[in-house]
């Protein structure tokens, strides 16, 4: 066993018997090289990374390869989910170099920690053109050993020039209207008629562009951005990335038909689709729609939930070595397993007696199937749904006796606090109790467990251990959570709390000189240079989503120094998104709640109560995104009055009703009780 035999990582304790002499990114080993005069080899992957896995196999664990590695490195193993800001900056620095990025990372520093090589997946030896592990360390070792001077140049080149990247100036304008409309142009010609989804293969969920794309139709009644949102949804839940067994997505789609995903599961991407399945609920009334969202819920509550309440990070996309093993199926299997119900399952899930999986590495069919209703029509006759559900249950507890993928069952505070929004959202508009308790559960886990003594929030908890600091997406993610968890349970500590972060995120990671956020804190100095993260990937920006919070604060508190640092933040980030609107569609999200109307809503009432029920039925019916919802309890004191946020303060119950207060940009209208007069003034408040 190596030193990574210490780790709280489960991507790196897969590595702790590897032959490499493996260190986790600490000072021991940068001093290490540097006392050796060795340069550094940083290896940074994911416990779910199906091509992590082949390299790690083909040359990790291969003891020629280690040989070389101990003589003239000093080797770095790194888990990108848990130190995303060593990832950002790398990764920065392989999409400088290369053009391209993606994982396994790898990357060949000097012993300061400036890269002179990067990388993604190197085979063990050279073939194809491509250079293979052994030959290139080989290459770069000799080249430092004789000419130590060109590399140490060319490295502070580099540097210097990801630093130059993230100092550019301001363009000192907000983004607007023009922006949105470019943005949608942009994905209406990315937008893929066929099969939905956005551009060709490979295709992955990003579902900012969906709710961008259902506040863009809000805002202009333009039908066809609602089209685009709702082919998108069916291709995912028909599709192979959708588990049609055991429910939840799969990572992204191979393929431009969604039908060949790569199998991992990640917690973010079931919270972060949920949610875009929850705001088309909304828009459309699709009761289809409601059932993913929840059929998803059922996946995450039942298999990555912990039993203190917060939530594991992902599955893996391998089980036995082989990836998609546990989800595939022959059609014998299916023939013998569900007997005379079997034709009509294998018509409905598109089931081929030669199988219709293609492996990724040999482009060769096994002769399983990857379950998919493409092409199908929902079925509407109660008997054949009834018996396609039997047929379901039937297989899912038959795949329970196979081995299944491994587990990351590290909790990750922003992740959490992405589940924490989809369930608390989802809670409410789809009047569940058991999911805004299961949010209430996970929140307070990460609230009383993943702080350090000044209240501050740790990044990662496992195995009883808490550690590794947070980082923008931890502060901006968990308070979004927990802004929705107030409005799903009123419960004023969440909001407090909220507020707290907001302010620990303003005061730690700002960028005082050029505006926006750095991804890690003040005193976080451990890395080559502090990055800001603007554009949006597989998940949101942590800036864009402080960008929205940071309204909503406002909105919340009726303190305006909220909304001016968010008008700052906008004009920081300007000179990226004006360059490419379209990979900026959270951050657009925030501009379409600051071009407004936005409202801020008032219940006060009595909780429980029928009259108050139904004027919360009116914030739950239809999609009303530009918002954020207080309220005032009934039968509070003076001084409990006094510690409501902002002006709930002066909200009461009118002639002892439920009452329903409306503001639009700090300006109020007159109350209502009546359910039709409260909804009537929603409606025109947004338009």
């Amino acid at each position: 066993m190596n030193r990574l035999a210490s780790a709280k990582s489960p991507y790196l304790l897969q590595h702790a018997d590897n032959p490499v002499h493996w260190f986790e990114w600490c000072e021991e080993a940068f001093d290490k090289a540097k006392a050796e005069n060795k340069l550094v080899f940083l290896s940074i992957g994911y416990s779910t990374c199906h091509w992590c896995h082949v390299m790690a196999h083909e040359s990790f664990e291969d003891d020629d390869v280690a040989s070389v590695m101990k003589e003239d490195f000093v080797s770095i193993k790194v888990d990108r989910e848990e130190r995303p800001d060593i990832d950002g900056v790398y990764m920065a620095a392989c999409q400088m170099m290369t053009g391209h990025g993606g994982w396994p990372l790898t990357v060949i520093m000097t012993p300061d920690k400036k890269p002179i090589f990067t990388g993604t997946y190197i085979p063990k030896e050279s073939r194809f053109g491509r250079i293979g592990l052994i030959e290139l360390l080989q290459r770069i070792s000799a080249k430092w050993k004789s000419d130590e001077q060109t590399l140490k140049d060319s490295a502070e080149l580099i540097t210097r020039t990801l630093t130059e990247t993230e100092e550019k100036s301001s363009s000192g304008q907000e983004p607007g209207s023009k922006e949105m409309e470019t943005a949608y142009l942009q994905l209406k010609e990315r937008f893929d008629g066929q099969n939905g989804g956005f551009g060709s293969a490979p295709k992955f969920p990003t579902p900012h562009n969906l709710y961008f794309l259902l506040r863009y139709w809000k805002r202009t009644e333009d039908k066809n951005a609602l089209l685009m949102v709702e082919k998108t949804l069916e291709a995912f839940a028909k599709g192979g990335m959708w588990d049609h067994l055991g429910y939840g997505f799969h990572r992204y789609s191979t393929d431009r038909k969604w039908l060949l995903p790569h199998f991992e599961k990640m917690l973010y991407d079931q919270a972060l689709i949920s949610l875009a399945l929850i705001e088309a609920y909304q828009a459309t009334d699709n009761k289809h729609y409601q059932d993913i969202a929840e059929h998803t819920f059922t996946y995450v509550l039942r298999d990555l939930l912990d039993e203190k309440g917060a939530f594991y990070s992902a599955e893996d996309a391998d089980s036995e070595g082989e990836e998609g093993k546990f989800y595939l199926w022959s059609k014998c299997e299916l023939d013998k397993l569900l007997g005379e119900a079997a034709p009509f399952f294998i018509e409905q899930f598109n089931v081929l007696k030669g199988g219709n999986f293609v492996d990724e590495a040999t482009h060769e069919k096994t002769g399983t199937n990857i379950l998919h209703q493409l092409g199908k029509e929902p079925l509407e006759d109660d008997e054949q749904i009834e018996q396609i559900e039997n047929s379901r249950k039937i297989l899912f507890e038959a795949r329970l006796e196979r081995v299944r993928p491994g587990l990351d069952d590290k909790i990750l505070t922003d992740w959490n606090g992405l589940m924490i929004a989809a369930l608390s959202r989802g809670g409410f508009i789809f009047e569940k109790d058991e999911y805004v308790a299961a949010a209430r559960r996970a929140a307070d886990f990460i609230l009383e467990t993943m702080r350090d003594k000044e209240g501050r929030l740790y990044h990662r908890y496992r195995d009883g251990h808490v550690g590794l600091n947070a980082n923008l997406d931890d502060y901006a993610y968990f308070t979004w959570g927990l802004f929705e968890l107030y409005e799903a349970t009123f419960e004023l500590k969440y909001l407090r709390q909220a507020m707290t972060f907001v302010d620990d995120m303003v005061d730690h990671f700002w960028d005082e000189k050029r505006g926006a956020f750095f991804f890690t804190a003040d005193d976080d100095e451990e890395l080559i240079y502090r990055r800001k993260e603007s554009y949006d990937g597989a998940r949101p920006a942590g800036n864009s989503v402080a960008y929205l919070v940071l309204q909503k604060a406002s909105r919340y508190s009726g303190k305006v120094d909220y909304d001016k640092r968010a008008a700052e933040l906008a004009r920081s980030l300007g000179h990226s998104l004006f360059r490419l609107p379209s990979v900026h569609t959270f951050f657009l999200c925030g501009t379409d709640f600051a071009l407004g109307p936005a409202s801020e809503i008032v219940i006060a009432g009595e909780r429980g109560k029928e009259d108050t029920n139904l004027l919360l039925s009116v914030i739950r019916d239809g999609f009303h995104p530009n918002k954020v919802v207080l309220f005032h309890p009934a039968g509070l004191s003076d001084e409990e009055t006094q510690e409501l946020p902002g002006h709930a303060r002066s909200c009461q119950l009118l002639e002892g009703k439920a009452t329903a207060y409306v503001c639009r940009d700090f300006t109020c209208g007159l109350p209502v009780t009546n359910v039709g007069d409260f909804a009537a003034l929603l409606k025109k408040k947004e338009n």
